[in-house]
């Protein structure tokens, strides 16, 4: 356990984000002599404040209970397990989602990219891939761009490959999660793929492009999140659905759907 003072893990978090001490000081409206006393141990800060200046650095929950507990104060957020009791009626709601989002994929992630939930559509889409890749818990991004999973059938992989690293390079420097800086590394390993000769014309949004059995599924990814979140384990949940960037995807679903 990190047994590091509260001070200092402000004065991390502030530096992640690149902020002076004056900077976080005029936007927490309190005076940067005290905030240089909290960071130093010299003030010790009521958890109000540790909350407001949790607020003001847009740290993730989980470690605003890491806050809490090294100022001395009980964690206020619970982290409950999705198949809680307590959690029934989010699980239903996603499990709407997911269903109501068929024919097309759609999944519920976790912070670690892990499917935790799923509307097993399109199955065909998973054809050739590595049986270890499928077994739980499955990791979408290890999925995705391992040389064994979807990654050879990837149309435009170095443009989508780039999309998943940038995304996942931000989730890294917003959480300083070790889990994710470590599927980082992993995932940043995997060969990497030629850059294409020919600059595709400009999209309105980066395609996810599979080759599947008769074609090329093409398609554009939403992410939704739930918007005040007081559980840890919901407020990290992430629904990623894919819906058809052209006609010729909708036509494939189909009739891969009908066989």
């Amino acid at each position: 356990m990190n047994v590091q003072p509260v001070g200092v893990h402000l004065r991390q978090w502030r530096q992640r984000r690149r902020m002076s001490q004056l900077d976080l000081a005029s936007e927490a409206e309190i005076s940067a002599r005290h905030l240089s006393f909290v960071e130093t141990g010299r003030a010790t800060p009521s958890r109000e404040m540790i909350l407001h200046l949790a607020e003001q650095l847009a740290i993730p929950m989980r470690e605003r209970n890491v806050l809490l507990v090294a100022a001395g104060y009980a964690p206020i957020f619970p982290e409950r397990p999705l198949s809680d009791p307590a959690l029934g009626p989010i699980r239903e709601a996603i499990d709407k989602v997911l269903e109501g989002l068929k024919p097309y994929p759609a999944f519920a992630l976790d912070r670690n990219w892990n499917i935790v939930a799923s509307n097993r559509a399109l199955q065909p889409m998973y054809a050739g891939v590595d049986p270890k890749l499928l077994e739980p818990p499955v990791n979408a991004m290890r999925l995705s761009l391992h040389p064994n999973g979807l990654a050879p059938r990837i149309e435009n992989l170095a443009e989508w490959r780039g999309h998943l690293l940038h995304r996942l390079r931000a989730q890294v420097e917003l959480t300083a999660d070790p889990a994710l800086v470590d599927l980082l590394k992993e995932i940043s390993a995997y060969p990497a793929p030629a850059p294409p000769h020919v600059p595709s014309p400009d999209p309105i949004a980066i395609p996810f492009r599979l080759r599947v059995r008769g074609g090329v599924l093409s398609f554009f990814s939403t992410t939704m999140v739930f918007g005040t979140p007081v559980d840890v384990t919901l407020s990290e949940l992430a629904v990623e659905s894919f819906f058809p960037a052209d006609a010729a995807t909708v036509e494939l679903v189909k009739q891969l759907e009908a066989a």
